[in-house]
């Protein structure tokens, strides 16, 4: 894969997982007031795949990339605040934003 291939993967996957935990808003609800679990299982379970590949996508990436520790802790918090994903992708992730390659 190229520079910008890679770099694409890693924004798909932020915006996909930043969806996904936003989906809990509306799965949870359903869960606990109207007592409808399922769709709660399947948007965890895409929840908890998208997560773990966002990060470690992160890792991946700065690793060959030569990001600094600063760099790549942030990102993975992020995955961890709503909409926090969003934030990286629009600060750290966009192509006109990362050294060149």
């Amino acid at each position: 894969m190229t520079f910008k291939q890679n770099i694409d993967l890693l924004r798909i996957i932020a915006w996909a997982e930043g969806i996904s935990y936003l989906l809990f808003g509306i799965s949870m609800p359903l869960k606990y007031g109207f007592d409808i679990p399922e769709p709660n299982y399947v948007i965890g379970m895409a929840h908890g795949i998208l997560f773990i590949l966002y990060n470690l996508l992160v890792l991946g990436y700065a690793s060959k990339k030569k990001w600094n520790i600063k760099r790549v802790i942030f990102l993975c918090f992020l995955s961890l605040v709503p909409f926090g994903t969003f934030y990286g992708d629009y600060k750290y992730l966009k192509i006109n934003s990362l050294p060149s390659p």
